[in-house]
């Protein structure tokens, strides 16, 4: 039986929609291990003058949860 967590997380970056994604991915790996799905909720832009400046996403991110692991209590 596998048990599946979700996280909503917000990503930036200042090249693209796709790079946030990217990069955001990335960086959750290095502390949650077993990412198993993302759904993209939301993206947004911040305007600087007449052209995006920054793009920001929110993600569903899914994990499953570890039902082998050992407790060290």
């Amino acid at each position: 039986m596998d048990i599946e967590k979700h996280l909503i997380i917000t990503g930036t970056s200042e090249v693209s929609w796709k790079d946030a994604i990217v990069k955001t991915i990335n960086e959750a790996s290095k502390s949650i291990d077993y990412i198993s799905s993302i759904k993209i909720l939301e993206q947004k832009a911040k305007i600087d003058g007449n052209k995006i400046s920054e793009y920001f996403v929110d993600l569903d991110l899914g994990f499953l949860i570890d039902l082998n692991r050992k407790d060290d209590n």
